[in-house]
């Protein structure tokens, strides 16, 4: 059964919009790049580790080069456009709703150009973002209140924002300190749970969101191919060059997975060895929570194979 969002006549006089999602490692690239040829689609990417540059490797990052697209440089892989990547240094921050204000201007420059707006991407809430057309709180950053929370453990934050916040407090990735302080922040300035305050509103597009399914063994032996094949790249030397360019462990961008298990490494605590163990096993439990998101979403059609998805794709387009 193929889900179209929405069967009212108004929601399908909407412009089209193909979404690829998938938890870390299933294939997303793979799939992405020959259906974007076929549908002439542009891509937009929905991965809040690959916006940054220098950080190719560690973020699986796509190979691609930077050209001249009219009167603007756009990021090509395979001569299909890609947005929202590469673009943003390392030592700067990037919200949802920065993300969901440029994501709908490509949408929005794809459909004028006679092109198909194609997100790609495991980062949940960007794509939700999107799909829902959340209307995400843009609570302004207090440095004095970070720099309190900073200095609680951080068993001591998630306490906290589980007394006020518990849909937020037990969905968060635990281990990322700098998303648990961004949470509080919102909850405390606001008064209201970070969670009750994305609020959807009317659809802009007519969607359909196709989701890779992977047997879980495959799909964690993948994640153990994947992160040897990164060290073999040199995933060491790209984060031992970012810590020599003075970019500190709490960033936003050295704060996510495949970049903070190294701390410990470079602040001597533990041997290369652990951190690629550590790095395994925060992937896998990554990709679990991605899962997890993404199974609450009952609009998702589910694809085991790349001519099944793409025969969806194109019934969609062509309806």
């Amino acid at each position: 059964m193929i889900h179209f969002f929405g069967s009212h006549e108004e929601t399908k006089r909407l412009p089209k919009l193909v979404v690829l999602l998938g938890p870390t490692a299933c294939g997303k690239t793979e799939w992405s790049i020959p259906l974007a040829k076929k549908i002439r689609g542009e891509v937009i990417s929905a991965d809040s580790r690959q916006i940054y540059k220098k950080m190719d490797i560690g973020t699986a990052k796509p190979h691609g080069e930077w050209r001249r697209n009219g009167l603007r440089r756009t990021f090509f892989v395979e001569d299909v456009p890609h947005h929202l990547i590469d673009f943003l240094d390392p030592g700067k921050s990037f919200s949802v709703a920065e993300f969901r204000d440029k994501a709908l201007k490509y949408a929005k420059l794809a459909h004028m150009d006679g092109k198909v707006p194609f997100i790609v991407g495991g980062t949940g809430l960007y794509i939700s973002s999107i799909v829902d057309n959340l209307n995400i709180p843009r609570v302004p950053a207090n440095p004095k209140l970070r720099k309190s929370l900073e200095g609680k453990k951080n068993e001591e934050l998630l306490e906290l924002l589980r007394r006020l916040d518990p849909v937020t407090g037990f969905s968060i990735d635990q281990q990322n300190k700098r998303r648990v302080i961004r949470a509080l922040e919102v909850c405390i300035f606001t008064g209201e749970p970070f969670s009750a305050q994305k609020k959807r509103g009317e659809a802009l597009f007519h969607t359909i969101q196709i989701g890779i399914q992977v047997d879980r063994h495959e799909l964690y032996a993948r994640i153990d191919d994947r992160i040897d094949m990164m060290m073999k790249l040199g995933l060491f030397k790209e984060v031992e060059a970012l810590t020599r360019q003075r970019y500190g462990w709490n960033l936003p961008s050295m704060n996510g997975i495949g970049y903070r298990q190294f701390r410990p490494y470079f602040e001597k605590q533990c041997s290369l060895d652990d951190v690629i163990h550590i790095l395994k096993s925060d992937t896998k439990h990554y990709a679990r929570r991605q899962l997890t998101w993404f199974r609450r979403d009952k609009r998702i059609a589910w694809c085991a194979s790349y001519e099944d998805a793409e025969k969806k794709v194109q019934e969609f387009l062509s309806s």
